[in-house]
């Protein structure tokens, strides 16, 4: 038994020496001379392929999906809905908008459906599930150099 097991581990050394000096590219060992005519691991690559092989082996795809919802916001969503708001946050799934105006609001929140297809065709289903889009930050009353104690500035309003 123990002279069969031998027999078995150098035919699987030679076999494996031969894959690895054959030029199939496994085995972790350089290969030498030139890549002759056709596909060879050692030829120039396009940067994009380099990319994605990269993105998809470390496992990056769904946060440089949701990078480009923010990179390019006027490709996703076409430039005019694009000028007039902006991607504030993407926390799981749900993407706050913030709209110039509110009735930019307004109209976001009647185009959400349209607008949910166009990022799921642009960067991936189930990348962005949620629109919350609300309009112009208001201005705080709470912090500031004219800060008023109280109930606020009531009496300027009248």
């Amino acid at each position: 038994v123990l002279d069969a097991a031998k027999a078995r581990r150098q035919g699987a050394g030679t076999s494996r020496r031969r894959s690895a000096v054959g030029g199939d590219g496994g085995g972790g060992r350089r290969l030498r001379g030139y890549s002759g005519p056709g596909p060879d691991p050692r030829d120039p690559q396009p940067l994009g392929a380099v990319l994605d092989r990269l993105v998809k082996a470390r496992g990056w795809q769904q946060p440089a999906a949701e990078a480009t919802v923010f990179g390019a916001w006027e490709r996703v969503v076409g430039p005019e809905v694009a000028q007039n708001s902006r991607p504030v946050k993407l926390e799981n799934g749900e993407l706050t908008v913030e709209a110039r105006s509110t009735a930019w609001a307004t109209q976001l929140r009647l185009l959400a459906g349209s607008l949910l297809q166009q990022i799921a065709r642009e960067v991936g289903h189930n990348v962005v599930r949620k629109l919350h889009i609300h309009g112009p930050a208001a201005p705080s009353w709470s912090r500031g150099p004219r800060r008023v104690r109280g109930r606020g500035p009531r009496d300027t309003y009248g």
